[in-house]
């Protein structure tokens, strides 16, 4: 069954689709239910659901100015909430903290007093918290936009030293990470969106997320947290991966995004010492940054300037690590053996390699194969960029203009041109990708991007984003938890999550002697 700690919110125009989801998410083991009445665009009628009724519902109906939908005036609206309460349908009502007081208790039916800011994070947050404790209330909910981690700490604070039953938040990308560490200090719930497509809050998570990416049911005081900076950091697959493997592993820990926006690392990292977060991988754009703020650091962050890893030391300060330099080597060499195998070997000394971009990628990518004896080029949109990064691996850069002149045996992108969303895009022209030459992307989301798959038509070898994701992630994992994981493995679930057919892990599908799991068995719905 679900987990009760999961609120799934429900919200559609119509009360027939209200009625079918209701229905579906019994199917899926859902035990708690907030209805979103405010999103109803005829009269609410509570009779239509209640034949369909097989768990605890709350009732909200919630102002646009709260992030709701309710169009009519602030008197019909508090009509129907006492209506609500007194109808039987319902065991929770949702009262904003303007109005709890208006609206008295009513037999058996539990108050959630809330209060909601979609612009920011107000400076009298703790004030506001402090008055909304005197009212008669089951559970307190705060819910309010975060700017930075200074508001995300604000909250996440707010929820620790929490005297009573709260359930507190930032709404945002910036925020998200907030909704799973409320569940580590208390929380009695996490609010998910039923349908993906609703758009109810933002950065509220789908319900298929808690069987795909996040152990819901584990999360306690004791919980380790690890994570991925960077931004974007949405499209990021390793949250899914890395709390795959350590459920696998029974590791009591828990990996989330943390979108930090340019040129405010090392502030926020500073905020996030409080929860602590034991661990990060880095991403775009911070590689160099992480590089340069590091107590200590392992000789390939010292080589490229870029560290993919950070790890928190006991003094609280960093340890950085780049995981991707001998990743990068690895997954060249196997692909080399892999095509060589009936015939003479092929060794990095003996090639030219071509490489788009100049950020933290193409850093641990030109200086790793240029440790192997590559013959470098480096083609970057910034020239001075290119130059520079040339310039410390002693190699050759040219303009970004000129990448079509270059001849290579070995074309690696390390620009994000054809990452999701914007898939239909490419790096560079295709006239230049020849019969027998190997072209390696490092994106992987998708993993079969336009570039690989013009590669492929035209005849060339290919290696995907996938390989060199797992390999360094895998050694990120260790360096987090001692834990080594199996790459095969963590091949498997990557690939699964990015099949187009089936992003989740289908209920239908679970067996103990299948590689590739649920997160929580029965714990939400597949997509």
């Amino acid at each position: 069954m679900a987990s009760d700690r999961v609120l799934v919110v429900i919200g559609r125009t119509r009360h027939k689709m209200v009625a079918a989801e209701i229905q579906e998410a019994a199917k899926r083991g859902t035990n708690f239910i907030e209805l979103r009445l405010d999103y109803l665009a005829r009269a609410i009628d509570f009779k239509r659901f209640t034949p369909h009724k097989q768990c605890p519902w709350v009732a909200t109906l919630r102002r646009p100015n709260d992030g709701g939908r309710f169009p009519g005036s602030e008197t019909e609206r508090q009509t129907i909430l006492r209506q609500a309460i007194v109808s039987g349908a319902f065991e929770w009502v949702d009262l904003e903290t303007d109005i709890a007081s208006t609206i008295p208790r009513f037999g058996k039916v539990k108050r959630i007093v809330s209060y909601h800011n979609l612009t920011e994070t107000p400076g009298d947050l703790e004030g506001i918290y402090a008055g909304m404790l005197k009212q008669d209330a089951d559970v307190y909910k705060i819910a309010v936009l975060a700017q930075s981690a200074e508001d995300v700490m604000r909250v996440v604070r707010l929820q620790q030293s929490a005297p009573k039953p709260t359930v507190a938040f930032c709404m945002g990308d910036i925020g998200q990470c907030s909704r799973f560490l409320a569940l580590k200090y208390g929380a009695p719930w996490i609010y998910a969106a039923f349908n993906r497509e609703r758009g109810i809050a933002p950065g509220l998570p789908c319900l298929d997320e808690f069987r795909t990416t996040y152990p819901i049911k584990s999360i306690d005081a004791d919980t380790e947290i690890f994570g991925v900076i960077g931004d974007p950091v949405g499209h990021s697959l390793s949250p899914l991966l890395h709390n795959h493997i350590y459920k696998r592993a029974g590791l009591n820990a828990l990996y989330l995004p943390f979108r930090v926006p340019r040129g405010t690392l090392p502030q926020t990292l500073e905020q996030y010492a409080d929860i602590p977060v034991k661990g990060y991988s880095v991403t775009v754009p911070h590689k160099e940054t992480a590089a340069s703020i590091a107590h200590e650091k392992e000789e390939t962050v010292t080589i490229t300037g870029a560290a993919n890893t950070l790890l928190r030391r006991p003094d609280g300060s960093f340890s950085a690590f780049n995981t991707d330099y001998p990743a990068i080597i690895e997954t060249v060499k196997t692909h080399l053996e892999e095509r060589t195998q009936d015939g003479p070997p092929v060794h990095l000394n003996q090639l030219s390699i071509l490489i788009l971009g100049a950020g933290g990628a193409a850093r641990a990518v030109a200086f790793g194969l240029h440790s192997e004896g590559a013959q470098i080029t480096i083609a970057g949109r910034t020239y001075e960029k290119a130059q520079k990064l040339a310039e410390e691996v002693k190699c050759k850069a040219v303009d970004w203009h000129a990448r079509h002149a270059v001849s290579f045996d070995v074309l690696v992108n390390c620009t994000p041109v054809g990452m999701h969303p914007n898939v239909d895009e490419a790096p560079c022209h295709f006239s230049i990708l020849k019969p027998g030459v190997t072209v390696f992307d490092t994106i992987y989301t998708p993993e079969t991007t336009l570039l690989i798959r013009e590669a492929r038509l035209r005849g060339c070898f290919t290696i995907t984003g996938v390989d060199m994701f797992v390999r360094q992630a895998s050694r990120q994992i260790e360096l987090f938890t001692g834990h080594v994981p199996d790459l095969d493995l963590m091949r498997q679930i990557v690939r699964k999550a990015l099949s187009p057919l089936t992003r989740a892990f289908k209920e239908e599908e679970e067996d103990d002697d299948k590689p590739v799991q649920p997160m929580e068995e029965g714990e939400g719905p597949e997509e």
